[in-house]
């Protein structure tokens, strides 16, 4: 399937490859793609490994939330998601992609030709 309008997906990085955990990234990064082609790739540094834990109850999903809104995300692709943020996430309209691991722009790409 050719999906001809922007798609956002954010993926969990650990360098080029999929990171282990969402709620422990370090690092995201978010890729527009059209056409299934990668039109942009940005990588923001979100330190949600340090600060997972800090603050009150809710605060740490709260910031994994606004960065999805932010960045106007649609999917979201980690190698694992708790069943609390998969709650999260899922209420949020953004679909998850869990269980991946490799490449990080060719499971942006896998996971954009399915949609």
């Amino acid at each position: 399937m050719i999906r001809t309008t922007d798609l956002h997906i954010a993926i969990n990085i650990n360098g080029t490859h999929v990171g282990s955990g969402l709620g422990k990234a370090h690092t995201m990064a978010v890729a527009t793609i059209t056409d299934n082609t990668i039109v942009s790739w940005d990588e923001y540094e979100v330190g949600w490994d340090a600060l997972h834990g800090q603050g009150p109850e809710g605060t740490h999903h709260g910031r994994i939330v606004r960065f999805m809104r932010e960045h106007n995300v649609d999917v979201v692709i980690t190698g694992h998601m708790g069943a609390p943020m998969l709650n999260t996430i899922t209420k949020l309209g953004v679909k998850p992609v869990i269980d991946i691991i490799g490449d990080a722009r060719q499971a942006a790409l896998n996971v954009a030709a399915t949609l």
